[in-house]
């Protein structure tokens, strides 16, 4: 049975309370709690050999600000809270260089030079069953809501990020293990 994980960024709870609520209207099981990806499954083995990998990029990593901001699209079938933050495409770069996937893999999963700092929100199509699946109407409504329901996007410090491991009996992403960022 394959292992599968990923890398993100927790965002302040009140924050991720709201974002579960809203998201809640639309999706039933949210597959995992709201974050921003860091880095895609590639490359993270069942192993977890490349958990000290992490570790060594986070120890020299300092704290940094991130601010999320309005709906946006990957196509038309994927709606996301965007992510703006130098610091935070840095530290994705710098993983990637640590962990070395294979170049197939960073282009699979839209990492390197395509990664694009992101909340998920919501998808039109099912995915591993983690969702119902959104028409493109619920996508729309979702994204005119947003603008209404979320505003402020805050802006806050990442001081952390956690791994995150699939739970096959529950069909979700929890957390696996959290690690501080350098002080």
């Amino acid at each position: 049975m394959k292992v599968e994980y990923f890398i993100g960024i927790i965002i302040p709870k009140d924050y991720l309370i709201r974002i579960e609520k809203f998201q809640n209207k639309w999706i039933k099981q949210l597959g995992v709690e709201p974050h921003i990806t860091l880095k895609a499954q590639g490359g993270l083995t069942s192993d977890e050999r490349w958990i000290e990998k992490v570790r060594t990029v986070c120890k020299h990593f300092k704290p940094f600000q991130v601010s999320l901001g309005k709906p946006k699209y990957f196509g038309d079938n994927i709606l996301y809270l965007s992510v703006k933050s130098n610091d935070l495409v840095n530290l994705h770069q710098e993983m990637l260089q640590k962990l070395a996937p294979p170049k197939h893999i960073i282009t699979q999963y839209f990492e390197g030079d395509e990664y694009v700092p992101h909340l998920t929100l919501g998808t039109e199509y099912v995915s591993r069953d983690f969702t119902e699946g959104l028409s493109k109407v619920d996508l729309k409504e979702m994204e005119k809501l947003a603008n209404e329901i979320l505003v402020p996007f805050p802006n806050f410090e990442v001081n952390s990020i956690r791994i995150y491991k699939l739970n096959i009996e529950k069909n979700i992403y929890e957390k696996h293990l959290d690690i501080s960022l350098s002080d």
